[in-house]
């Protein structure tokens, strides 16, 4: 074969455009689809609305049109619900499993939502007219002391903070702190008609005025996320890893309890402990596009946020004019991965 006709191989750089285009690419369609889940989410309920009359509540909206009303105080603020806590908890359970290297980990698993939960059902037995746009921060104070206890209980253990021992903490933190929420149900009977509808993880009720009370938080959470997720892939590899390339692994641990203590209380406020989305998202993603968290985060987000518009679907229509919690289809889907990922790991 003369040198003419031997095959060039592409540079390095050809394979690295091929890459970076293929997952931008990919996030525009994801945008897309949101777009597309997000208009569905709006026309289908109690009673469905066809897809004109959506585009015209939210471009021509008439005060007097019932359907208007209903798409603008009651569907639309739902949505945005379901985006900004599908986003939150699939962007911190990608961060929770690369930071611990644990594929069980997650923020119901590991205790976090039920701190957060804990913390504002002690607040609203105790003070009953506590402001909407202070339970952000008392859930956020109850995820971080929560996940602060689990890890030096998980540390004083033989063998340390392994993932074994962080999932089965978390799993018995949660447990403990769900029966005191119990307790104070069964003495205040006002606190239980109150939150027994949060507490199971819906969407439904709010209003775009609770949404904008997190969003702000939940945005700069969600870029602090993207900025650090290099970072979160060197730690994903090991510490000793980490310290080679010279990362601050303690202050890197550190910068990412906080987004995930953040973001979690943030969605626990808005719609109550919704389970294992952080634990089926991420998952399906890495699946996709590998384990590089400069993709993973984004991708997360997106489709975090389909996921949760797409849950919230099934909940409305499956047993329509009633409608089933969200907490409770997320609970039926993650349950089974859980179990799944639980036995190929003991394997």
């Amino acid at each position: 074969m003369s040198a003419e006709s031997k095959p060039v191989a592409p540079p390095k750089q050809f394979f690295k455009y091929k890459f970076w285009g293929r997952h931008s690419l990919g996030l525009l369609i994801m945008a897309g689809l949101l777009g597309l889940a997000l208009i569905w989410h709006v026309a289908v309920g109690a009673t469905s609305l066809p897809v004109r009359e959506v585009y015209s509540a939210l471009f021509h909206y008439d005060a007097g049109n019932f359907n208007h009303l209903i798409i603008q105080n009651i569907r639309l603020p739902r949505a945005f619900v379901a985006i900004l806590v599908g986003a939150s908890l699939s962007v911190a359970g990608a961060l929770m499993q690369g930071v611990t290297r644990n594929p069980l980990a997650e923020p119901g698993i590991l205790g976090l939502m039920a701190g957060a939960s804990f913390a504002v059902v002690m607040v609203v037995a105790l003070y009953p007219a506590v402001p909407a746009d202070l339970l952000p921060g008392v859930a956020a104070l109850g995820a971080f002391l929560t996940a602060s206890g689990v890890w030096i209980i998980a540390q004083s253990v033989p063998g340390g903070a392994t993932p074994l021992a962080l999932t089965l903490t978390g799993a018995a933190i949660t447990a403990f702190l769900g029966t005191l929420i119990s307790m104070v149900h069964l003495l205040s009977q006002d606190t239980f008609e109150q939150l027994r509808v949060w507490l199971a993880g819906s969407l439904a009720g709010r209003r775009l005025e609770d949404v904008a009370i997190t969003v702000p938080a939940i945005v700069l959470m969600l870029l602090f996320a993207l900025g650090i997720s290099r970072k979160v892939t060197v730690l994903a590899m090991g510490d000793a890893m980490a310290k080679g390339v010279g990362a601050n692994t303690a202050w890197l641990k550190g910068q990412v309890l906080i987004c995930v203590v953040v973001l979690t209380a943030c969605s626990v406020s808005l719609a109550g402990p919704l389970g294992f989305v952080g634990l089926v998202v991420p998952h399906v993603v890495r699946l996709f596009v590998g384990s590089d968290y400069r993709w993973v985060v984004p991708y997360s987000a997106f489709v975090g946020a389909i996921y949760l518009l797409g849950v919230d679907m099934v909940a409305r229509v499956l047993i329509r004019p009633e409608e089933i919690s969200t907490g409770i289809i997320t609970a039926m889907i993650g349950a089974p991965l859980f179990i799944y990922l639980v036995r190929k790991r003991a394997r």
